[in-house]
């Protein structure tokens, strides 16, 4: 007998399927490998409830690679700005692969109390800009607001290792009691707690934690970069087709030398088009 269904964890080839208030442990199809087709946590799918198999794959509205998952309202991206210190160029890679999945991305600073005075009117200055070009912007303090704007969504935690999704995550449920840990003060960086993707129902929302991350590669079409970047559109250029790069007369070079375009951004913006 078959049933619909969602798939609410991945263990290696094992599928956690949430089905008519049941959870059942299913295996794929061979078919899925045959062609090339991996299901993912978020994923609608129809199982087989006395096999345990996962028989058929529904179409997805979008889906991220890293990390792993489908059908996502909202990508939060928990971005620590000290141990481990911010990484802007970390955020913006990001930024843009989830922008290109057709996903709302909302920023979330971690740490902040843990900042000076004047790193602390930094970070402010960070905020308005991205607040300016259209990408919400909250810390890990505003939970009201955060529940408020995940409320009734499938949200997805994304960010580098050690910056708090889990602690996050806990802060909202306590009932969770997810695995939490230290910075290492010899890498500088955070220890992986979360070892795979999982679904939890939380705040009124399906919230997944996902195992952290210190790089991050690119993966679109290197035409398509500057398409991801919001504070480009409507700045105008001697070329229709400018990339932003090289030419001459470009609308968005003169923009951030105005000081209207983050320089920062800019920056990454062209180390990216670099690398792809």
């Amino acid at each position: 007998m078959s049933k619909k269904g969602k798939i609410i964890k991945q263990i290696s080839n094992l599928y956690t399927v949430a089905a008519d208030g049941k959870e059942y442990e299913c295996r794929a199809r061979g078919k899925f490998r045959n062609d090339e087709l991996t299901p993912l946590v978020g994923e609608f799918v129809v199982i087989d409830e006395k096999e345990n198999y996962i028989m058929e794959m529904l179409p997805r509205k979008n889906f991220l690679t890293r990390p792993s998952i489908a059908n996502v309202d909202i990508a939060l991206i928990i971005t620590s700005v000290k141990e481990p210190n911010l990484s802007l160029s970390l955020l913006d890679r990001q930024l843009i692969c989830i922008l290109n999945a057709g996903v709302e991305p909302i920023i979330c600073f971690t740490k902040v109390d843990l900042l000076n005075k004047s790193e602390k009117k930094k970070i402010k200055k960070i905020v308005k800009y991205y607040k300016s070009i259209g990408i919400s912007v909250i810390t890990n303090k505003n939970l009201l607001l955060l529940r408020w704007l995940i409320h009734g969504k499938t949200v997805v935690l994304t960010g580098q290792t050690g910056a708090g999704k889990s602690t996050l995550l806990n802060k909202l449920d306590r009932r969770l009691n997810l695995n939490t840990s230290e910075i290492s003060k010899s890498l500088g960086r955070g220890v992986h707690t979360t070892r795979h993707t999982e679904l939890f129902e939380v705040a009124g929302a399906f919230i997944a934690d996902t195992p952290g991350f210190s790089a991050l590669d690119l993966n679109i079409e290197k035409e398509k970069l500057k398409t991801l970047y919001p504070e480009f559109k409507g700045v105008k250029c001697r070329y229709d087709n400018c990339n932003h790069v090289k030419e001459n007369n470009c609308g968005v070079k003169k923009a951030v030398e105005d000081g209207h375009i983050n320089k920062t951004r800019y920056d990454n913006y062209v180390k990216f088009w670099g690398e792809l």
